[in-house]
């Protein structure tokens, strides 16, 4: 059989392998990373309900300092809209602020346009342990659809490292002031 041949058939099978995973693949993932910083719970809740916040401690806001931003509404309330537009890496989207629960916790709802389309919902909770320790724990969960639900494992592990990255740079913030 003619080599050109034999190799179109692997690169087909490898496909077809490839698809039949990804279609038995979960759609679905959930990731949640968690910090303890010495500070009071107030005070961290009061610093992480400000979306604009995030231009100083988020690894995805700071992928572009230079990429452009819009703000609707009235940060760290329901409705408030925190739109980017960067380069390659920041993509382009929206982060609406969904709910509030004073001192507890704050859901959004991210937006992505660009570089893929998809929605995911992020959840920022803090829970005091003592009174000058507070436990900040972020929640992100979201769908992907076939056959992209392949990239899941790879994706999770991403944004776990991304998540590690902007808690310390919070906790860095928060110990310092």
């Amino acid at each position: 059989m003619n080599p050109f041949i034999i190799v179109l058939f692997v690169i087909a099978d490898i496909i077809v392998l490839i698809l039949i995973i990804a279609l038995v693949s979960k759609k679905d993932y959930s990731i949640q990373r968690s910090i303890n910083i010495h500070a009071p719970a107030q005070k961290v809740f009061n610093y992480v309900k400000y979306i604009k916040n995030q231009d100083n401690y988020n690894k995805w806001v700071m992928t572009d300092p230079a990429m452009q931003k819009i703000y609707k509404g009235i940060d760290g309330q329901p409705g408030f809209i925190y739109g980017w537009n960067g380069n390659k890496k920041a993509g382009e989207g929206e982060q609406e602020v969904k709910s509030v629960d004073e001192g507890k916790n704050i859901m959004t709802e991210v937006r992505f346009v660009r570089p893929f389309p998809g929605t995911s919902f992020l959840t920022t909770t803090t829970t005091p342990l003592s009174d000058n320790e507070t436990r900040v724990d972020f929640k992100t969960e979201s769908t992907m659809k076939f056959p992209m639900n392949i990239m899941i494992p790879m994706i999770s592990g991403m944004l776990a490292k991304d998540m590690d990255i902007t808690n310390k740079n919070l906790k860095k913030i928060l110990e310092a002031s």
